[in-house]
């Protein structure tokens, strides 16, 4: 019962620090929904607004981690808001601000459906899909392109895993031996999920012979 009401105001209190936000950037006040967010984000987390800012996402959820429990509730709603303040910079013109909040923001939301987080406030899965379309005109980082290929694998999305992976492989990102472990994973998966996921056992197979020069 604790546990459901927490659930409950911290859904209660997003939405309405959202709908302030929307408000705001109706009037066209976007500086000052800008300074919610960081107001919000120094005060509400436990972590100053620069410091969540600057930790790395894996960084950021190991700190909010206690006893191998993580907050997620709190990293869906700093994701949010590093959401909301890169539309904020997008609407400004700051590009370059744009894109590193987005980055920030599909970054956490890809670890939080990587860790099965549930939906408290909003679905991460569909939202690092929707950040990921949004972002699709830009060259995204190596980093990126290697947490979005580990998410599509595990949503099942193994064609556009595989995509990206290439995309790795060939820019010499990642050796050829995490390329040939994708492959053997996939090929534990049965018939079904291989071809909901848009591959074939014998396009894996193929795919694996080509890498091991068979």
């Amino acid at each position: 019962m604790f546990q459901r009401d927490y659930f409950l105001r911290v859904i209660e209190q997003m939405t309405d620090i959202v709908g302030q936000i929307m408000q705001l950037k109706r009037e066209m006040k976007h500086q000052e929904a800008l300074i919610v967010i960081d107001e919000l984000l120094d005060k509400k987390f436990g972590l100053s607004g620069k410091l969540i800012r600057s930790l790395s996402d894996k960084d950021l959820i190991g700190v909010m981690t206690t006893n191998g429990v993580v907050e997620t509730d709190n990293i869906q709603a700093i994701a949010i808001l590093l959401k909301q303040e890169a539309e904020l910079f997008d609407d400004l013109g700051n590009e370059d601000a744009s894109f590193y909040h987005y980055l920030r923001s599909l970054h956490l939301f890809m670890r939080l459906s990587l860790l099965g987080a549930p939906p408290t406030i909003v679905n991460p899965a569909l939202e690092a899909g929707e950040l990921l379309e949004r972002l699709r005109p830009f060259e995204l980082p190596a980093e990126t392109k290697q947490l979005q290929a580990e998410w599509h694998e595990g949503e099942g999305q193994f064609d556009q895993a595989e995509n990206v992976l290439h995309e790795l492989l060939e820019d010499g990102v990642i050796p050829l031996e995490e390329a040939v472990g994708f492959y053997r994973r996939l090929l534990l998966h049965d018939d079904e999920s291989l071809e909901k996921g848009g591959l074939s056992r014998e396009e894996l197979e193929q795919s694996l012979n080509e890498l091991l020069g068979k």
